[in-house]
């Protein structure tokens, strides 16, 4: 049995696909205020980058470690999105996937915060 949805190719692939992707980030905008909080804090640090980093090399770890905030975010909304779907009912397993994807999040705010932190001492201190 064929899935009808992976016969597409080239370009209408492509559009359709950019189209999901739009779908998505509207949704997080719309439907998590974590998803919110970063975003308006990359529009913030993105531009900020150019100005902090010494070298392209900083500049692009700068935008990077920024961006990856809200890659992980988007995977952990997707990832409570589903065991939602599954079940609202508490389950360890549940638990236990949300709390992973809310650590993963976590995570890249430290590796964040440290890159800026490390790339704002650079700046102003050395």
């Amino acid at each position: 049995m064929t899935n009808p949805h992976k016969g597409r190719t080239g370009f209408d692939r492509v559009l359709r696909a950019t189209g999901y992707s739009m779908a998505g980030l509207t949704a997080a905008y719309r439907g998590e205020s974590a998803f919110r909080q970063e975003f308006w804090l990359a529009a913030v640090l993105l531009p900020l980058a150019f100005w902090i980093g010494s070298g392209w090399v900083e500049v692009v770890l700068l935008i990077g470690s920024a961006m990856l905030v809200m890659i992980v975010e988007l995977l952990n909304s997707g990832i409570e999105a589903a065991i939602d779907r599954v079940s609202f009912e508490i389950h360890d397993l549940s638990k236990r996937a949300k709390d992973l994807a809310s650590a993963a999040v976590l995570l890249a705010l430290m590796l964040c915060a440290g890159i800026w932190l490390a790339a704002l001492w650079h700046h102003f201190m050395v």
